[in-house]
């Protein structure tokens, strides 16, 4: 049932959707939320235990954030929530200002959610969605793929009863040779168990269910519910044979009930310290939860709005921090679940979050015979689809600079942990986009027989005059280029004799800047104590606006053209027969 949005509503989307809501859009919502709570209750557990924090804080962050994205999110299928990647920032983060297992710790957590939260509906009143532009596929990619190799390497330590602790892959390698001599075995059987469970599952399950005679969305549906599946046969085979007796790790107490509504207790000290790791989950965070709103958004021909995404998010975050939660934001895993299972509309997150406060409730007292290697099985399962090894392929076939990105991305994280890791990216994209369009293509350009089009003379069999060179830029012009510019024009009128005009053509130009400008200046005046006319061809209409702000139009020594076309058959000699198309 296609859902009309009123006109008018832009502040609270949830009212363009709650507008025409109608029973069967209920019953599909229900019917994912239901789905998706049981996916949520394993992973949110785990992911707060990721963070280095209680598991009920896990629970907590999964009830508030969901209500207040669904009021101010844009899409209608993010699930928002705890997610590995953030999880991990959180702990890097927050080990490095208190203690794990203090109420420093916590509090921490909550005041990086809050904060988090609060520079995200700033960025969404400023309208700085685009933001998301800054971070690259290629930085973001070879980022999750280190994180998900930190995660899972993280995770072997629960996995087999040993503390191991570090935020990089030296450090956790290190811990985890060094204590291979005490494995606990009954952990090992555990972990091994539920892991191999979770890879039957993915590569498995689906086919056998298939030829059971089940449709492949639901089996898809059941694979996904792997985990809770786990939890229903280990948590009381853990009562039966007394796992605790046995000295396997278990979740322990979990206090039941609601999460408190509380602001946490900030100090100055703690805003400086947290302030930049705060910034990058929140723009990390941001750029993954749009991308997977855009890729479920398209498929049901739904606008994803990325300053209301911003506004969202924060929204969301806050909720987490006035809730006792940490970080939060929209996840792959449970939005493509929320999505596979038919979720319609927001309605879906909110019975969700009614499903986990319902399970904070009452059935947290079971949750204390859990294991914890099943919630590292749990993490290693969902972080798996992280790893993109290909990633780095795809970028080394296609462009240098991009493989420079992913690959020192990838490097910079695991050997130097999280934070590190995407300011060197995102360092590393500017270094290398300011390199490319600081020293931009050019082409020296001819006439293509039989047509009015200009191609480059090294590539293709073209028609040129002497006396005339014609230089096509393939990039905007400012400041970083502006002296490539000239230095690109004097090498090729050296290099061509009996000029007597030079042309440049500016059909990819988009922007010149002051800089560029006043080269350009300089540029005609050596041209005319050269005794050569410079003119221009292909101008933009905004380009040639800002032209005609300044004297530049009145000092050329040229003209300016519509088409390179046009301007060859003005300033030749010869005859123009030879330029006609036939």
């Amino acid at each position: 049932m296609k859902l009309d949005a009123p006109k008018g509503y832009s502040v609270i989307p949830a009212v363009q959707w709650l507008v025409g809501y109608q029973r069967n859009n209920l019953l599909n919502d229900t019917v994912a939320a239901v789905i998706v709570t049981m996916m949520l209750i394993p992973q949110s557990l785990a992911y707060a235990l990721l963070a280095g924090l209680p598991a009920e804080m896990g629970l907590y962050a999964s009830i508030l954030p969901l209500l207040a994205y669904a009021a101010f999110g844009s899409s209608r299928t993010l699930s928002v929530g705890p997610v590995a990647v953030a999880s991990l920032m959180t702990a890097s983060a927050v080990g490095a200002v208190a203690a794990e297992g203090t109420v420093d710790y916590a509090t921490a957590a909550t005041t990086l959610a809050l904060l988090g939260g609060i520079m995200l509906i700033a960025l969404g009143f400023l309208k700085f969605g685009f933001v998301a532009n800054f971070l690259s596929h290629s930085v973001v990619s070879g980022f999750i793929t280190a994180s998900g190799i930190i995660i899972a390497l993280g995770q072997l330590g629960p996995l087999i009863g040993i503390s191991l602790k570090g935020d990089t892959a030296p450090v956790l390698l290190i811990g985890f040779f060094d204590q291979l001599a005490e494995i606990h075995l009954v952990t090992l059987v555990i972990g091994a168990g539920a892991i191999g469970f979770l890879l039957f599952s993915r590569y498995y399950l689906t086919a056998l269910l298939r030829r059971a005679g089940c449709g492949e969305h639901a089996a898809c549906i059941m694979v996904r519910a792997a985990p809770i599946l786990i939890m229903l046969v280990v948590i009381p085979l853990s009562v039966l044979r007394d796992f605790e007796s046995l000295g396997v790790p278990l979740v322990g107490h979990v206090p039941s009930g609601l999460p408190p509504f509380s602001a946490p207790n900030i100090s100055w000290h703690l805003l400086e310290e947290l302030a930049l790791p705060a910034l990058l989950i929140a723009l990390i965070g941001f750029v993954e939860s749009v991308s997977v709103g855009k890729t479920l958004g398209a498929k049901k021909r739904q606008k994803i709005d990325s300053n209301q995404e911003l506004l969202g998010l924060g929204a969301a975050n806050a909720a987490a921090a006035l809730s006792g939660g940490f970080p939060v934001t929209g996840g792959f895993s449970r939005s493509v679940v929320n999505f596979d299972a038919g979720a319609d509309t927001q309605m879906a997150s909110i019975l969700t979050a009614l499903g986990i406060a319902l399970a904070a409730l009452f059935l947290t007292p079971a949750l204390y015979f859990l294991p914890k290697a099943v919630l590292a099985a749990t993490i290693i399962g969902a972080v798996m689809s992280l790893i993109d090894w290909d990633v780095i392929l795809k970028a080394r076939r296609f462009a240098l600079a991009d493989f420079v990105a992913v690959t020192l991305t990838l490097l910079v994280t695991l050997m130097a942990g999280v934070e590190l890791g995407v300011l060197t990216g995102v360092a590393v994209s500017i270094g290398l986009h300011l390199h490319q369009t600081s020293h931009p293509h050019f082409a020296v350009v001819g006439q293509v027989p039989g047509s009015e089009h200009y191609r480059n003379v090294m590539r293709h069999d073209v028609i040129t005059h002497d006396h005339i060179l014609s230089i096509r830029i393939d990039e905007s012009l400012y400041f970083a280029n502006a002296a490539y510019l000239e230095e690109i024009v004097y090498d090729q009128v050296a290099a061509h004799q009996n000029l007597q005009h030079v042309i440049i053509m500016c059909p990819a130009v988009n922007t010149i800047d002051l800089s560029a400008l006043e080269a350009l200046g300089e540029i005609n005046l050596r041209l005319i104590e050269w005794g050569i006319a410079l003119h221009l061809s292909e101008v933009k209409g905004p380009v040639m606006d800002a032209l005609g702000r300044s004297s530049f139009l009145q000092q050329l020594s040229g003209d300016v053209f519509l088409s390179q076309y046009v301007a060859v058959a003005a300033l030749t000699t010869t005859e123009n027969a030879d330029l006609a198309p036939t």
